[in-house]
């Protein structure tokens, strides 16, 4: 007689729109059966034919996890394999937040957290699913990368560029999950949620999001269970999702009986490395925290902190300065890194700063999130090393975004940096005072 378990994973799997999508997912990535009882299949292994699904699941198989990495030949991966062997069978990985946390209102809020993230730093190209289980995963997929960074193949960095970018939204995050937690749940409430104390989850009455979930940081050969594979324990479906679902998502309505495959998340394909940015800011942000790295750098790469004095008012600031903050529609998250660092360069406070940044974004159009400028704020204050503004001839800060409008000051590349116009227009001021004098 045939289990009811059996039937249903028979049922789900016989499904030839199933099958087409497990095969399309999991070509170029090793992919693994999980049996009823939760233990793995052997390794490595792949799957090729509708067939291997069918037979799998005669075997006892009730899931099926791929790997983060995408391989040329999954089949001669082997344990104890070296760096170099992994890099010359990997032919690229995607980015994978998994957010583990057994309450399913709290996964749901730190979802949304993450995707908003996302999106600050122009990323339109991932796709969300149930995990089947307790909460979501957030996928990034590899052609959203630079093909290079620093001038090393990305399919070569993989743990380690996906390591620091998961780390820098994590910390990217952090601020706005707590709000979001905190306007719904309160920490005790919170503690219970998670099955945690609330020592655990916080530290002098003040709650600390990312004890109360983890976001795992993952190896190389990292598996996670394919979008529309069965949950191993609950039969439910890990199914992909638009974005503003989440909220309302209820567990039930991933019931196999419920699904239809819908191949548009497997189309999300980035048509330019979107995630350049993001890239950039969490390889920067990660520098920031390397002391090692710290020592390393190069000597024009450090500065000598601005000696206390009168702030520099606004009317001494470069044609570029002021054209920023008039409000931009194209570069404003190049110009918040411009705009902060220039500031504080000319003696302003954090709370003058703050405060005008703020105010510039408002002039903007459309303006940033204001999450997005916390962050930026929060992380370049906590530079031990003060950073510049780009000089003047990096186009990509500049002419690029239209604001490079050189005066007779600056023309003719008299200025190397920003943070030089205010002393050459002093020094051009008092020039013609004593050219006014003869």
């Amino acid at each position: 007689m045939v289990s009811k378990t059996y039937q249903v994973v028979y049922d789900w799997y016989s499904r030839e729109s199933v099958q087409k999508a497990l095969l399309e997912f999991g070509r170029n990535r090793e992919v693994v059966v999980v049996f009823g009882n939760k233990q793995f299949g052997k390794r490595p292994n792949v799957l090729q034919y509708p067939g291997d699904i069918l037979q799998a699941v005669s075997e006892g198989a009730v899931a099926f996890h791929g790997s983060v990495e995408r391989w040329s030949n999954p089949m001669n991966l082997d344990v104890g394999m070296t760096q170099e062997q992994l890099n010359s069978l990997r032919i690229g990985w995607d980015l994978l937040i998994d957010i583990d946390v057994s309450d399913f209102e709290v996964a749901k809020i730190a979802t949304r957290c993450f995707v908003e993230a996302l999106k600050d730093h122009g990323i339109k190209n991932f796709f969300v699913k149930f995990t089947g289980g307790k909460s979501f995963h957030i996928f990034l997929p590899f052609e959203s990368f630079p093909q290079k960074i620093n001038t090393v193949p990305t399919k070569e960095q993989y743990p380690e560029v996906a390591k620091k970018v998961t780390e820098y939204l994590k910390w990217y995050v952090e601020d706005d999950l707590k709000d979001s937690l905190l306007k719904r749940f309160d920490v005790k409430e919170i503690s219970q949620r998670v099955g945690k104390s609330v020592e655990e989850i916080s530290e002098d009455g003040e709650l600390l999001p990312f004890k109360a979930i983890t976001i795992d940081i993952f190896g190389s050969r990292h598996l996670f269970r394919l979008p529309y594979s069965l949950h191993e324990s609950t039969l439910l479906v890990s199914v992909p999702l638009k974005e503003e679902r989440v909220e309302r998502f209820k567990k039930e309505y991933a019931d196999p009986e419920k699904i239809d495959v819908d191949f548009a998340f497997l189309e999300k394909r980035a048509e330019f490395p979107e995630a350049e940015a993001l890239v950039i800011e969490a390889l920067d942000w990660a520098s920031a925290l390397s002391e090692e790295e710290e020592k390393v750098l190069p000597k024009e790469a450090r500065r000598k902190r601005v000696k206390p004095g009168k702030p520099v008012p606004e009317e001494f600031f470069p044609p570029c300065i002021k054209a920023i903050l008039s409000g931009l529609s194209d570069g404003r998250k190049r110009s918040v890194f411009t705009l902060v660092n220039f500031l504080r360069h000319m003696n302003w406070s954090f709370e003058e700063i703050e405060k005008r940044v703020f105010e510039w974004n408002e002039a903007n159009k459309p303006p940033l999130r204001e999450n997005y400028v916390k962050a930026q704020l929060r992380w370049n204050f906590r530079q031990e090393r003060d950073l510049l503004p780009a000089n003047c001839d990096h186009s990509l800060f500049y002419e690029d975004i239209g604001i490079c409008k050189p005066d007779e000051v600056c023309e003719g590349k008299k200025v190397k940096n920003p943070i030089n116009y205010p002393f050459k227009l002093l020094k051009v001021r008092r020039g013609r005072k004593k050219w006014k004098r003869r």
